[in-house]
């Protein structure tokens, strides 16, 4: 008994001292479920498995296959089942379902982790793979249908069941704030997390798989299992501002102070200035604005021939090939390969184009500025000369890997340790997925000296976004060629989410104006819906500041309080007020509900910055970047999703009709 009305439905084992609480509901309901409902550990496994004694698929006439359509597992034997996971007693279920959608009609039938199993395995998922993964979270033998505490040691029960010792502990994870339950992580993700590794690891998947909370805790792990003295430090480094200081926010809710001390986060572009600065270096990183950095390349042109290379190639070569390799001389230059640029280029005018290149570096070195790229490069070279006298770092942790750029990480390689023999134990912890690469070029960790050899892993199934919207965002990068952050193709094969909700909603209105009627009326019904949104659960957002600032006015005279998310702050969910950013501001953030606005013809993508590509091959790159910022915008939302432009649709949204 909890209270007059809530019940909770406790099993005592036979033996040992284990009570386990498996439900919780009103008097009636809750005793109806403890009749129908069985617990028992599974043999292969040895996860707690929880699910109803009689056992059936809900078929509906909209959904249900017929007689003649195929079992989807009719190509794996019973033994193999029950290997990954599915109870024997279930088996006949199980061998009944003939569809997707009739799977998905299991989810209270099928124990969790047998579900997940089954759902990675109709996605096309190789079963030896998720074997694999089941080992590596601790599958056991043997185990005995009733040995409840045996079942409890192993990362599969331990993703839904915490031991709790006595009743004060119990009270104060009951009275902890919603934010230390991310303290709990998914058996696949511990096994990445608390672990000792021998040498970088590499960790891709999807949006809301939890590769971020992943790197916390291993932050958070590294800084109580491998630091030896008081004034090492665990980094924890990503791309922007906006995306540090959520991390920052984040490890405070489950780190104590003596473990932030230990763990220093901050953008990657932070770090490499305060260093150079500690090592002397006067030149400010410039970070050109467009008008700028024209007039820098349109005088570096005067050293080419005339009409030979526009000023919109020459930044292009300079940026995708000499600054992404590290190229400091003309003799490196001419050997570099440039696979996938569009504009095939001899030895000869690669030396022409260099006198250009040396010129640019000239004119940035006589103003007093250094590129990023080269500010990494010369941290790098300053690293290799003074390695006593920069800050003790005892691993890097790297967060959205994909945005970060070769030069970035050439000096991060060389800031993480390695031991005077060679060894290179847990110096790198890598999360990222190029699928949501929305900055820079393309990254082969290998061609940085980071070898994940062995040590490359993928987490697949996603936490926060339903599964409409996974797969509405899938089909829009569908096309797309995707790296592994290490020179070999990716896919999103596999990819699940644990949970449905409603279909996005595609909305192309005549004009602005319509449109905005169409994002009051979605914002004002999800206020006062059967869920009853707050306001800052919600997002509008927008390719620019632009169009996002347009918005903002129209909202506010409409009586609706919004709240901007700014650059160098994280989103504080205290604040009241619908929240507003842009695609890229939005990277890393979520909301129960998500409105991206504006996805008009020539504005996304938009016809300037096409125009100004100098051959096919970078107008494809800037139409696949933006679709993958789109992808970034509608992944950002849990369970509502709302596309909208006005006038002529984008060209990205008439490739998904």
């Amino acid at each position: 008994r909890i209270n007059r009305d809530l019940r909770g439905i406790v099993l005592k084992p036979d033996g040992g001292n284990i009570h386990l609480l498996l439900w919780v509901d009103s008097h009636d309901e809750a005793y109806e479920w403890a009749v129908r409902s069985k617990a028992r550990v599974h043999p292969d496994t040895g996860a707690l498995q929880v699910y109803p004694i009689e056992s059936r698929i809900a078929r509906t006439p909209s959904i249900e296959a017929t007689p003649e359509t195929p079992a989807l597992f009719r190509n794996y034997s019973d033994r193999k089942l029950c290997r990954i996971g599915v109870p024997a007693d279930l088996l006949p279920t199980v061998r009944s379902i003939r569809s997707e959608a009739e799977l998905r009609n299991c989810k209270d039938t099928l124990p969790g982790d047998a579900m997940e199993s089954l759902e990675l395995l109709e996605a096309g998922c190789q079963y030896d793979e998720i074997v694999r993964e089941l080992e590596r979270s601790g599958t056991g033998k043997g185990f005995k249908s009733n040995d409840f505490a045996g079942s409890l040691k192993t990362g599969h029960s331990k993703r839904k069941y915490w031991v709790v010792d006595n009743e004060d502990e119990l009270q104060r994870m009951l009275d902890s704030p919603l934010e230390k339950w991310r303290g709990f992580l998914h058996p696949t993700q511990r096994n990445l997390v608390e672990r000792d590794w021998n040498g970088p690891v590499r960790v891709l998947g999807g949006p809301g798989t939890g590769k971020t909370v992943a790197a916390m805790h291993r932050a958070r792990w590294l800084a109580r299992n491998w630091l030896r003295h008081d004034n090492e430090r665990i980094l924890f480094t990503t791309y922007t501002t906006n995306l540090a200081a959520d991390i920052e926010s984040s490890l405070k809710s489950f780190c104590d102070s003596s473990t932030l001390q230990r763990i220093e986060v901050t953008n990657v572009d932070r770090w490499v200035y305060r260093f150079l600065r500690s090592c002397g270096e006067t030149r400010r990183i410039k970070y050109f604005s467009g008008e700028e950095s024209e007039e820098h390349w349109r005088n570096a042109r005067l050293e080419l021939p005339t009409g030979e290379f526009d000023r919109h190639f020459l930044q292009s070569e300079w940026q995708e090939v000499v600054q992404a390799n590290g190229i400091s001389r003309r003799r490196e230059y001419l050997k570099v390969s440039r696979r996938g640029r569009g504009t095939p280029l001899n030895r000869v005018k690669r030396a022409r184009l260099w006198r250009a290149f040396d010129a640019y570096r000239a004119m940035l070195d006589e103003e007093g500025f250094i590129e990023p790229a080269d500010a990494f490069n010369l941290a790098a070279e300053l690293m290799e000369e003074r390695r006593p006298r920069h800050p003790i770092c005892r691993a890097v942790i790297v967060d959205e890997a994909q945005d970060m750029g070769m030069a970035a990480f050439r000096m991060l390689r060389k800031l993480a340790p390695q031991g005077d023999d060679g060894s290179d134990v847990n110096s790198m912890f890598i999360v990222g997925d190029a699928h949501q690469r929305i900055y820079g070029s393309k990254l082969v960790l290998g061609h940085c000296g980071v070898n994940i050899i062995g040590r490359g892993r993928k987490l697949k199934v996603n936490y926060r976004t339903s599964e409409e919207i996974r797969a509405w965002g899938t089909k829009l990068i569908s096309g797309v060629e995707v790296e592994d952050l290490d020179g070999a193709a990716d896919d999103v094969r596999g990819y699940r989410s644990l949970f449905h909700g409603p279909k996005p909603k595609v909305v192309c209105t005549a004009d602005r104006a319509e449109e905005i009627d169409t994002l009051v009326a979605w914002i004002n019904g999800l206020r006062s819906g059967p869920d009853k949104l707050p306001s800052n659960s919600i997002c509008v957002i927008a390719r620019t500041g632009k169009v996002l600032k347009e918005f903002r006015s129209e909202l506010v005279r409409r009586g609706i309080d919004v709240w901007a998310i700014k650059r160098r702050e994280a989103d504080d969910s205290r604040r009241p007020g619908v929240r507003l950013a842009t695609m890229h501001r939005a990277k890393g953030l979520e909301f129960m509900a998500v409105a991206i606005v504006a996805l008009n013809r020539h504005e996304v993508p938009n016809s300037w910055l096409l125009e100004r590509a100098p051959d096919k091959v970078a107008r494809e790159e800037i139409r696949d970047n933006e679709r993958r910022l789109i992808f970034v915008a509608a992944t950002r939302a849990k369970k509502e999703l709302l596309v909208t432009s006005s006038g002529s649709p984008s060209e990205i949204l008439a490739h998904l009709r």
